[in-house]
């Protein structure tokens, strides 16, 4: 049975400053939150496949989500969100032809008011089994102390 390809992965995230949140992810997401009650606020974004749901009255609570992510279908799609979500303001990490969870991608990361990073990105190739793909040296500019990606 094939998943319905209007499909939507749903996240519900408690945070500490709904306004502060709400706004980050209408610069982030690119589009403004499609349901707005006291305390909640909805998100539907056209080009990624999330429902995403924001409660207020939470705390940051590091460890408790390592990263979430959007994967998208090409290196001009990721190029496209990058330069939008640059020119809304908001701080960027940039991950080109990185190997990270045992592929090679293409990538940014941003970061929530929670401290929540998020990543889209495009999958360039598989490393396991592909011994004789190109490597593409990684250029990393640091947003943030760490590095998120998996151990591979």
């Amino acid at each position: 049975m094939s998943a319905p390809t209007n499909a939507k992965v749903h996240l519900h995230m408690h945070v500490s400053d709904l306004a502060k949140s709400r706004e980050f992810y209408q610069k982030f997401l690119g589009a403004d939150p499609v349901k707005v009650k006291a305390n909640y606020a909805k998100f539907l974004p056209d080009w990624a496949p999330v429902n995403l749901a924001l409660s207020g009255g939470g705390s940051a609570r590091e460890g408790t989500v390592n990263h979430v992510g959007v994967q998208v279908d090409a290196v001009d799609t990721v190029m496209a969100h990058l330069a939008r979500v640059k020119a809304a303001g908001l701080p960027v990490r940039e991950e080109m032809g990185v190997d990270c969870c045992h592929a090679n991608q293409d990538k940014f990361w941003v970061r929530d008011p929670d401290g929540v990073e998020w990543e889209v990105y495009h999958l360039n190739y598989d490393l396991e089994g592909d011994e004789d793909a190109p490597k593409i040296k990684s250029v990393t500019f640091p947003m943030t102390k760490g590095n998120t990606c998996c151990a591979s």
